[in-house]
Formats: structure tokens, sequence, C-alpha cells
């Protein structure tokens, strides 16, 4: 089970991957090949970027992802080698991440490097065939041009500003692309360059131009094994049959039967490690076969009622109740506070309004910056901060609500404050302070979507995975379950409240409230 509900599988081996087709399957692979060996493993799948994957490992949210030795030597340990230095070897690097518990092994055969592509005609057209090329068109034609860089391209040690200059590349920096939309923007003209992995199996389907690397910027991206020093000897045992059975037409032909074939991730790894080890070379024609045969893609359907429904459904339901209950105990006092003392008020509504104005994804990050941990933790105090608003507003506002008389009436029957609190004001205030969870529950359904960005699993996984492959299906079927999810919470809250009416004292208007002020 992913990171939404944590410590239920304490013992297996936590298997991580990025964001993008490749790591997706690839961390599937090593799954399934744990558990074959007899080593329970759990893939926790869609975690980010390099920077969060580095975090999880260093915290044990994650035990071992498939990485790139690019990556590791320019990103994770911050060396850059000269261009003409010969590429360190897999023992020097994990030489270099010994002092960090880390461990480099199992190289599974195939370089997947970085990459600038374009579309064939308009390459043709300015006659560019190199970086170097790109680097030489005149400012007007260069300023014309539309990218679509991913956001890690964009910020990497060997990406984008190490790039520009390398080449001295006079191109302003532009917006950021999701990996997984830019083939899709690029075959649709709405950007006219993107950057690229060399297995992508995008790249022959849309006849794009790869331009070549002239200058040798890029390193090479040897896809490992990167993990804890701590990994059972059993587990790294059992991931041994991994090195070297796959090569760059293999990964090539995997990625298209996810991208191109629409088959779930698990699908492919499952096809992949049936098929019998007889070394790279042998097993890429077969590969190459298998993913040009015909392939049932599974529905929209199929997809919403997939067997991962229901634990997916638990982890979002865990992390929306969680987040709720949490800021009902603490926002519930604070709104008593806010109601009894004006400037306090004040204060306290200032301060849980401006927690709203801070994006999703930039309060995850501060957390697990914070916390020292990806996945559920963050991702539930995010949730949390998100519904106090509505839950402290309402308490104020029901609390305002109830009538001077009954306070009144409440202290001449000898009612201390406390108890007028619980006995009188609280009841009547309970149907705007429901109101205010309720809303609460239902905006955190579709909030909690995005904890998926960090390992807390729930059905912005599907989201997620969807954006990855750029599959509309795969996005819906994680959608309509949670807008579903909403209107059912919404229905609860009101059917509560409708049952709730007939227990309430009377308010405002009433008989009771006429004797109260009599």
């Amino acid at each position: 089970m992913a990171l939404g509900v944590p410590a239920l599988a304490a013992d297996a081996v936590k298997v991580g991957s990025k964001r993008f087709t490749e790591s997706y399957v690839l961390g599937e692979i090593v799954r399934q090949t744990l558990e074959r060996a007899g080593v329970p493993a759990e893939h926790r799948q869609g975690l980010g970027n390099t920077a969060i994957l580095e975090q999880a490992l260093g915290s044990g949210q994650v035990d071992v992802y498939p990485e790139y030795t690019g990556t590791i030597v320019r990103e994770l340990l911050k060396r850059n080698p000269p261009a003409d230095a010969p590429p360190p070897t897999l023992a020097q690097i994990d030489d270099w991440l010994a002092p960090r518990g880390l461990k480099a092994a199992v190289p599974l055969g195939f370089n997947n490097t970085y990459a600038l592509a374009m579309r064939e005609a308009d390459a043709a057209r300015l006659d560019v065939d190199s970086i170097s090329a790109l680097a030489r068109l005149p400012a007007a034609q260069s300023a014309r041009l539309r990218f679509g860089l991913s956001h890690e391209f964009l910020v990497r040690a060997d990406g984008w500003p190490a790039l520009k200059r390398a080449y001295g590349l006079s191109i302003a920096d532009p917006p950021a692309l999701d990996h997984g939309l830019a083939y899709q923007a690029l075959a649709r003209g709405q950007v006219d360059l993107i950057d690229v992995y060399s297995t992508d199996a995008q790249i022959g389907r849309l006849g794009l131009r790869v331009l070549k690397d002239d200058r040798g910027f890029f390193p090479r991206y040897d896809a490992v094994l990167l993990m804890r020093r701590s990994l059972p000897a059993a587990a790294l045992a059992a991931l041994a049959p991994l090195e070297g059975r796959i090569d760059e037409a293999t990964m090539i032909a995997l990625n298209a039967e996810v991208e191109l074939d629409g088959r779930p991730f698990a699908d492919v790894a499952r096809g992949f490690l049936d098929r019998p080890a007889k070394g790279a070379a042998a097993a890429a024609p077969a590969a190459a076969s298998a993913a040009s045969l015909p392939s049932a893609r599974p529905g929209l359907i199929d997809q919403v009622f997939a067997p991962d429904l229901g634990r997916l459904l638990l982890q979002h339901l865990v992390l929306v109740f969680g987040s709720v209950l949490l800021a009902v105990a603490i926002g519930v006092p604070l709104g008593i506070a806010a109601q009894r003392h004006a400037r306090l008020g004040a204060l306290v509504l200032g301060a849980v309004g401006l927690l709203q104005t801070v994006p999703s994804l930039a309060l995850l990050a501060f957390l697990i910056a914070l916390l020292g941990t990806i996945g559920f933790w963050p991702a539930l105090v995010a949730l949390f901060l998100y519904a106090l608003l509505p839950v402290v507003r309402n308490t104020q506002a029901g609390l305002a609500g109830v009538p001077e008389g009954l306070r009144s009436a409440a202290r001449a029957l000898g009612l201390r404050d406390g108890q007028a609190l619980r006995f009188v004001e609280l009841p009547l205030a309970l149907p705007t302070l429901l109101a205010g969870v309720s809303t609460a529950a239902v905006i955190n359904v579709g909030t909690a979507t995005v904890a998926a960005f960090v390992g807390a699993g729930g059905l912005g996984e599907r989201i997620v995975a969807g954006l990855a492959v750029n599959d509309v299906d795969r996005m819906l079927a994680g959608a309509i379950p949670a807008a579903l999810l909403a209107l059912l919470v919404q229905g609860v809250f009101a059917l509560i409240e409708r049952r709730m009416r007939p227990l309430l004292p009377p308010r405002h208007g009433d008989r009771f409230d006429r004797q109260a002020g009599a």
C-alpha cells in the first residue's frame, strides 16, 4: 500500500518512482521482481522529482528507485566533470554515495540521455540539426520559437541553465510544461521545441528531429537502481538478475506499450518479466514484437473500477476525514475565541484566511522540508490547514448569531460561561458550524488529489499517472470517483443536518425565545 495509510507495510521494501512513464514502468519491474523472489515490496509511484526522491531515500520513506548516472553525479552529488573527461564508473559513483548512506547498483543496460527535439518540418525549414545550429539562429527567429521545457529540466544542474551557458543560447527562460503534455503540445503546434528522453516512445511516432548534442554537454544517463545501503541483502540479490536485461530498444518498446497502447504499468512490467531472460539483445526483439501486437486498451469504465479503486478510496478518505477531524478539534476552539475577543478574532480569521492563498504544491514542499518526510503526514497537515478557515469562520458566525436574550436567560438560571456555551450557545450554533465542516470536507475531497504528487496516495494517483502519459481516460478514472465522492460527502452532511434539526433547541422568534426574553 502507498503512503496514504502509513505503517501498514513496514517490513516491505519500498520502491519509488518519478512522475514519468519510464520511471513508473521500471518501478513496477523492480516491485514485481522482488515479489517473485519472495521479498515483500510496495510501489510508491509518481513521487515527483529528483529532490523529493533524494529526501525520501534519506528519511527511509523509499528504499530503492530507478535513477540515472548523469542525474546522480550532477544533480545529487553536485559534481560537474569536464565534458572531455571519461564518465565516472559505477564503482566511483558508489564510493561517492557511500557517505550519504546510499548505493548505486544493478545497471539495467540502457542509456537514456536528455535531448532537445523539434518537429521535422520546422527543423528542416530552419536548417537546425544540432543545438549549436539552434544557437546560431538569428535573434528574430529564435524569439519566435515557443519552448515547452519540463519543470525539472528548467532547474536541474544538468538542465536548461547550464545548457544555455554551454551553447551561448540567448533565449529567455520559457514557462514550464509538464513532460507528459509536451509531446501532444508539440504535435498540435502549440510549442516548437521540447526536452525529451532518448528512450521516449513518442519520438519515433511523431517523427521528431532530435538535435545533436554536438558539444557533448549531456553526460551519460545509464539506468541503475539507487538504494539505501541498508537495503537487505536478500532484496539486492533478488534484483541482481535485472542487470543488463533492458537495452534501449527494449525500454522504448515498454514505454510504447504504456503511451501508445494504453496498457497499465503493472501489466507492461508483468509482460516483460514473463518473457525469458535471454540477454538484452534477445529481449529487445521480443519486446518490440510484443509491443506491436494488438493490445486490449482498457476502457474508461474498466479503469474507474480497476482493482486499486478500494485502496485509493481508503487512502483518500483517511486524508480527507483525518484532516477535517483535526480542523474541528482545533478550529472550533479558535472560532470560540474569535467570537469572544474581537481583536483576537480579527487576527485568527486573518491568519487562517491567509493560509488559503498559499498554493497547495508550495505548501506541500514547505511541509516536506519542515517535517523531513514525504507522503501521508505532509499531506494530512496541508489539508488540515486548508480546512481551518470554513470551520473557524462558521463557528464564530454561528456563535455570533445566538440571540443575546438566550445568553442572559442562561446567566439568570445560574449557568456559568462554560455551561452556557456547552448547553445553549454551541447547540444553537451547530447548524452553522456543521455547514462549515461540510464545506471543509467537500473542498478537501478535491484538494486531496494533489497529495499524490508527494506519494500520499489517494485518487490523485490516477490523475498524476494519467498526466504523466497524457492519458485522458486514466485522469478521468481518478477525477470521476473524486467528484462523486465530493457529492456523496455533501449529501451525507445535508442528511445529518436534516436529522439533527428536530433535536436542536428553538432559535430566535419561537416560543422558547419569547419566554427566555420575558
